[in-house]
């Protein structure tokens, strides 16, 4: 083995959708990253190896207004537009390039964290030094120290290396007072799944079943589903009454006589006879899995913080899916539907305290794996909340370096919980309740006019301080604004005016993206008729920036909500217009948010 010494400012472990939001948020701020992943490619439960879809506040589109924006975002209406045709590679590709275009950012692919070196504090808490990494595929070992870490693996690998305080299972009522809690606590959790795709071929496609598959009747189905056969089937759970770590091999065969299992029934039962011409075209061989560890943090996040939508002091990201709750063994509760679903009044916060350890002083959380309960991990275990949760802590990271010997909860006092909200708005991610206060963002000081405004689209609300309408759905906090500036007609401009000239380095501008309905890459046909896969229609197309009447910028072809420009020199003038010429499908253009910023 040849050995590496690193020294990046931020380790993430764990190259799903949390770990990776992670690595560029900090990485994007301007620090040196690494980021382990265990396996060849990005994404965990969303990418093809599980081909699980990234689900999140909005509820497949059931709560419109509540879809995630920042990285997570960027990334969905990327592929949306070159990946019409579903592909999961092409998603794998995606994320890889996203990390790879990062000169900040080292990407350790094949890699498996083994351990780590830490200290103990005055105050009696651990620190983690280094970490030990090893990619058995280059015969190559690493060290990598650095300030931060995160784990982001899901089943905490680094978290337990580290001594951090963790629990697994489900607690009871008395714990903290949960309403859906049990009785008496156990040690078993949500189980695992593995997924398969089928195709419809020209002709009748017969299906052999293996020996080893487990045999299904129609009875085990009268509480499941099987409606369509392009994309199944999420509730073929099974393992939470055992240890989904060291079982996990056990669980991943029995997934398996599982998942053909109940194909075989599909194709051969004589129940579902107008499956004659499909035929499996994928089947998983990694269980997705659901649940493992839950580390401890300053904060532990319950039932009722999320039912009650708390708005907390530390609010750096949210979420919104239903209390989401399965029985352990899955398909072999045959009377019991396979999940119980609790809806939330509102979309609800998530404070930085439960995205770091209480015990190991420098050791962020995001994922599955976070300070929460059972129950509240029911929601907060969905992909698209991971991803805000590493945007998150990357920002935390970037912002809180060098920690030293301080934890990150110490850290993060009044005025650096300040900056850290406002920055993460600033890189487009959505907190409830709050607002654009940028103290450095010129745009708040302009006169704000227009080509033309409709009666709810008003140019003014590009710097009103919100990037999305705020449906009163959402939350008591929500005014049922649209804050966005809305034309009459294309072309048209929209112009920020400064009393005396500015000197102006970078302009960000939020466009409309659609957030009003669903948007992520799935395998199912039902869901994905809900979204448009392409640009979507309301983004801002073609456009150009000007500059005192000299234009700067000439986009065309733009695919993002959120659009960072930056000068090479600061550029001093007194006018800054954005003139849009066409858009992905609207006749109006819609803008969000135009902000300014100088040297």
């Amino acid at each position: 083995m040849t050995r590496h010494e690193l020294h990046p400012d931020f380790v993430v472990v764990g190259g799903g959708l949390a770990g990776v939001c992670a690595a560029l948020a900090a990485a994007r701020n301007g620090r040196r990253v690494v980021l382990i992943q265990d396996r060849s490619v990005l994404g965990g439960n969303a990418s093809s190896e599980i081909k699980m879809h990234a689900v999140g506040a909005d509820f497949h589109g059931r709560r419109p207004g509540a879809r995630e924006t920042g990285l997570i975002e960027e990334f969905r209406l990327e592929d949306a537009a070159r990946n019409p045709h579903r592909s999961y590679s092409q998603w794998d590709l995606l994320l890889y390039e996203k990390v790879t275009a990062e000169p900040n950012i080292t990407l350790l692919l094949d890699t498996d964290c083994t351990g780590c070196a830490t200290v103990t504090l005055p105050s009696g808490q651990r620190r983690i030094v280094s970490v030990e990494a090893v990619r058995q595929s280059t015969e190559d070992t690493f060290t990598i120290h650095a300030d931060t870490f995160a784990d982001c693996s899901g089943d905490g690998r680094l978290g337990v290396e580290a001594g951090a305080d963790f629990t697994v299972g489900r607690e009871a009522k008395s714990t903290y007072g949960e309403p859906l809690a049990l009785d008496v606590a156990d040690c078993q959790t949500l189980g695992s799944s593995i997924l398969f795709t089928a195709r419809r071929h020209d002709t009748p496609q017969p299906f052999r079943a293996p020996a080893w598959v487990r045999r299904f009747q129609k009875h085990e189905f009268k509480l499941r589903a099987i409606d369509s056969y392009e994309y199944g089937y999420w509730w073929a759970e099974w393992g939470g009454q055992l240890d989904t770590l060291k079982d996990n091999a056990a669980i991943r065969h029995e997934l398996l006589r599982i998942a053909l299992g109940v194909w075989d029934y599909v194709k051969n039962s004589g129940d579902h006879p107008d499956s004659a011409h499909w035929a499996l075209d994928w089947v998983g061989a990694l269980p997705g899995k659901r649940e493992s560890r839950r580390f401890l943090g300053p904060h532990v996040l319950t039932q009722q913080d999320l039912e009650a939508a708390r708005i907390f002091p530390d609010t750096v990201a949210y979420g919104g899916w239903p209390l989401d709750l399965h029985p352990p063994s899955g398909i072999d509760a045959v009377n019991e539907w396979p999940c119980h679903h609790v809806n939330l009044p509102h979309l609800y916060s998530i404070p930085l305290r439960s995205l770091c350890s209480r015990n190991v002083a420098n050791l962020f959380f995001a994922g599955r794996n976070i300070s929460a309960t059972h129950v509240a991990f029911a929601s907060t275990r969905v992909m698209a909340t991971c991803a805000v949760m590493g945007q998150a802590i990357g920002t935390a990271a970037a912002l809180a370096a060098p920690l030293g010997e301080r934890s990150i909860a110490a850290h993060f006092a009044p005025v650096e919980l300040a900056a850290l909200q406002q920055r993460l708005l600033r890189d487009d991610a959505f907190l409830p309740g709050l607002a654009n206060t940028d103290p450095a963002d010129l745009a708040r000081a302009a006169r704000v006019s227009a080509s033309g405004e409709t009666p709810r689209g008003a140019a003014a609300q590009v710097a009103d301080g919100h990037t999305r309408e705020l449906f009163t759905h959402l939350g008591p906090w929500a005014d049922g604004a649209t804050h966005r500036w809305e034309s009459t007609a294309l072309p048209a401009w929209l112009e920020l005016t400064w009393t005396a000239p500015q000197s102006l380095q970078e302009i960000h501008l939020t466009f409309d993206s659609g957030l009003d309905r669903e948007l992520t890459l799935s395998a199912s046909d039902s869901t994905t008729r809900k979204m448009i896969r392409a640009a979507q229609p309301e983004l801002v197309c073609d456009y150009e920036l000007l500059l005192d009447g000299h234009p700067v910028v000439a986009i065309t072809d733009n695919l993002l909500r959120k659009r960072v420009h930056r000068f090479a020199a600061p550029i001093t003038a007194r006018t800054l217009r954005l003139v849009v010429k066409f858009t992905h499908g609207l006749d109006h253009a819609r803008v969000f948010e135009a902000r300014a910023y100088g040297a």
